[in-house]
C-alpha cells in the first residue's frame, strides 16, 4: 500500500518541509493527516468527505512503511472510528489520502491567515487551537 498526495499538494509538501525545517517530507504528511482528522472531529461532519471527491494521485508517494512506521493499526483505527468503517474496508487508503490532502490544504490556508515568528510557533498554534 502507498499513500499518494495530489499533484497540487506535492508542491505544498516540499514548501512546508522547507518552511518548517522538518527534514523529511513524511513529517508534514503525517501532521497534515492528524490536523485533518482533528479538524473533522471538531469543526465538521467527517462524513462530508466523500470518496467521489478524491483528488488525483499524481503527487508525493509515501510507502506504507514510511508513512505509518509501526503504527498502521493506529492510523487505520482513527479512520475506521471517524468514518464508521470496518478495519477490512478496501477504501481505508483512500480516506487516508483524502485526509492528507485535506490537511495540507487546511495548513496552507492557515499559513495565509496566521502570524508567527518561528515555524514552531505556527505548528504550536495549530495544536493549541485544536
Amino acid at each position: 500500500m502507498t499513500i499518494n498526495t495530489s499533484k497540487k499538494n506535492k508542491e505544498l509538501v516540499s514548501k512546508f518541509t522547507r518552511k518548517f525545517k522538518l527534514g523529511s517530507e513524511n513529517h508534514i504528511a503525517r501532521m497534515a493527516f492528524a490536523y485533518s482528522i482533528s479538524s473533522s472531529m471538531i469543526d465538521s461532519d467527517p462524513n462530508q468527505m466523500e470518496l467521489s471527491k478524491i483528488q488525483d494521485s499524481g503527487g508525493k508517494v509515501y510507502p506504507k512503511s514510511v508513512f505509518f512506521g509501526k503504527h498502521f493499526n493506529l492510523y487505520c483505527g482513527l479512520i475506521c472510528v471517524l468514518h464508521k468503517l470496518h478495519s477490512t474496508d478496501k477504501n481505508i487508503p483512500k480516506y487516508i489520502k483524502m485526509h492528507v490532502d485535506n490537511g495540507l490544504e487546511l495548513i496552507d490556508r492557515k499559513l495565509h491567515t496566521q502570524d508567527y515568528n518561528e515555524p514552531i510557533d505556527f505548528i504550536q498554534g495549530l495544536i493549541k487551537n485544536h
